[in-house]
């Protein structure tokens, strides 16, 4: 089994910064893919960032030149940088991670549980 540990979340006024952690831990060979995905009430789930075990990132239109993503492979940790945040981006925050739990297996998709990002004055 794989766990994911996430933390940063919190109350920030607009235009400030946070930083997410996500940590991986259990049955890991190797970690693939990982990413942040958000979810705020009534509106779609949406993946807001994306990393690949070579660190080539990709990131939501919306979130796009404001948000950095980023990984430990040694500490099977990945982050999220937010900067300039707006009361759009409140939102709890999942993170996800592709585990290998063996070698040559087909990565299976984890979830963490959720931090709560709230941006507001």
């Amino acid at each position: 089994q794989v766990q994911l540990v996430e933390s940063g979340g919190g109350l920030v006024q607009p235009g400030g910064s946070l930083r997410l952690s996500c940590a991986a831990s259990g049955g890991i060979f190797r970690i693939d893919a990982m990413g942040w995905e958000r979810e705020a009430p009534g509106k779609q789930r949406e993946l807001v960032a994306r990393i690949t075990s070579g660190g080539s990132a990709n990131y939501a239109d919306s979130v796009k030149g404001r948000f950095a993503i980023s990984r430990d492979n040694d500490k099977n940790t990945g982050y999220l940088e937010m900067s300039s945040l707006t009361p759009e981006d409140t939102a709890v925050y999942y993170c996800t991670v592709a585990v290998q739990a063996v070698s040559g297996a087909i990565p299976r998709d984890y979830w963490g549980q959720g931090t709560q990002v709230t941006v507001s004055s």
